[in-house]
């Protein structure tokens, strides 16, 4: 895409699965592409229609979410381009977990019962219920892997200040609750999500996709709890999948380890999972977009002009 047709430009961030522009009067666009990563690298194919998929529930997911927390969002111009207000990041990504999943049972499975600064009960198996859900943080890092952060540490690094910390746990617990009962009106368990926050004029925002299967982990409620007696793999709606293949094909981001490049079928099976994700979210059928680049950086510039006036 010819970018540097986008106006107002002052200057540009390409991360691992987005491209951001920042612009003058305070301004940014987000172009979502079609590029996967996990493990803190970028897997060799991109997944069909994937952007669109994940702007658009991100579009849907902070609308539903603007009446507890305001968030960035001033426009969607095309299929997977975001366009809102250009925030100060905050250095840390507010993990929440409502379930022993995940990074967390890892870290169970291998015998830690502290997870950032907060203990987990003895006699949990993967996927359980916490008592109640608990805010893991980790640092957002420019390169390499993010790492677990407690509490503690956060404050006593002075990455952010405690007032401003008291205020995203505020907003962590209340997203992670709003997100918990739309989830259940869709047959959906929201097991565990991230959050990435912002200041702009002295004001917390949040910033980044919202409850998306690249954030965020969803289970289905229908047989969940009989999965967990018998100690069945529960059918997850997330990122996580792509992981396990990963882990079976022997990478998980390690210094040395070669990443393996998934045949065409297996592409396929996730994107497939990913419009199922849209579908039982949004409780609409996928219908994809192919929107030329020239139109895409006509409507790009067009909302920057209605919203720098």
């Amino acid at each position: 895409m010819h970018t540097e047709s986008i106006i107002n430009q002052v200057g540009a961030y390409h991360g691992k699965v987005r491209d951001v522009y920042f612009l003058k009067n305070n301004l940014v666009v987000m172009i979502a592409s079609n590029r996967i990563s996990a493990f803190d690298v970028i897997l060799p194919k991109p997944i069909p229609y994937k952007g669109q998929i994940l702007t658009q529930i991100a579009t849907f997911m902070l609308q539903l979410t603007k009446d507890v927390c305001p968030n960035w969002l001033l426009d969607q111009p095309a299929p997977n381009v975001s366009l809102g207000l250009s925030c100060q990041p905050v250095k840390l990504e507010m993990v929440i977990r409502g379930n022993l999943s995940g990074h967390a049972w890892r870290t169970y499975q291998e015998g830690g019962r502290i997870l950032c600064g907060v203990n987990l009960p003895e006699g949990l198996k993967e996927n359980d219920f916490l008592p109640n859900p608990i805010i893991t943080p980790s640092t957002k890092a420019a390169e390499g892997h993010d790492e677990d952060i407690s509490r503690e540490e956060i404050l006593s690094r002075n990455i952010i200040s405690e007032e401003d910390y008291v205020v995203l746990e505020k907003y962590t617990y209340a997203l992670f609750e709003k997100g918990k009962e739309y989830a259940a009106s869709r047959g959906l368990i929201l097991a565990d999500t991230k959050y990435e926050f912002g200041k702009y004029n002295g004001k917390i925002y949040l910033i980044d996709e919202v409850h998306t299967p690249d954030s965020s982990r969803y289970f289905y409620a229908d047989g969940f709890e009989e999965n967990q007696q018998k100690g069945t793999r529960q059918k997850q709606l997330s990122k996580e999948f792509v992981r396990e293949w990963l882990v079976e094909n022997n990478f998980m981001g390690k210094k040395g380890q070669q990443v393996p490049e998934m045949p065409d079928e297996r592409i396929q099976s996730i994107h497939k999972r990913y419009v199922e994700l849209y579908e039982t979210l949004l409780g609409k059928t996928f219908v994809p977009e192919d929107v030329s680049e020239s139109e895409t950086i006509e409507r790009i510039n067009q909302a920057i002009q209605r919203f720098s006036k």
